[in-house]
């Protein structure tokens, strides 16, 4: 149903990655509440965003999203926890995350139409989701980790 919105919208992200990485960076070495984050250089904050803006189609589109997702937010957990990164500022960090994906799309003006404007809607939802489960894992693997 909201395919044609999703890719305009991955598609955007891809195109992006980059740049959008960069402002997520950015933003988590400069925000109060990812204060674990300000002494990273960019090279070590930038591979935390990018690998999931660039794959975000497979995520997304993958016959088995929860895999996908559990698969990328556990290998972010992993890292963020192996950092000493505290659990509140890696799900901090998620959050800014899905909202620089959709600051820069709404941006970028691919909000163009009321059908589209539906479509964003239920894209955002989905897209929500699998933030909101991608959170749930990071939650979780923490937890294992710190019981080791």
């Amino acid at each position: 149903m909201y395919e044609g919105f999703a890719d305009k919208l991955i598609d955007v992200t891809e195109r992006y990655s980059e740049d959008i990485s960069m402002q997520w960076c950015k933003a988590v070495r400069t925000n109060p509440r990812t204060f674990s984050y300000h002494a990273m250089t960019e090279e070590e904050c930038y591979p935390r965003a990018i690998d999931f803006y660039k794959n975000l189609r497979r995520i997304y589109f993958s016959g088995k999203p929860y895999t996908e997702v559990n698969d990328y937010f556990s290998q972010y957990a992993v890292q963020a926890h192996g950092d000493g990164v505290p659990l509140r500022e890696a799900v901090y960090a998620l959050i800014m995350m899905r909202r620089h994906m959709w600051l820069f799309a709404e941006f970028q003006a691919i909000f163009v139409t009321a059908l589209e404007q539906r479509q964003a809607i239920e894209s955002i939802n989905a897209t929500i989701r699998l933030f909101d489960h991608g959170t749930y894992i990071v939650i979780q693997k923490y937890e294992e980790l710190n019981n080791k």
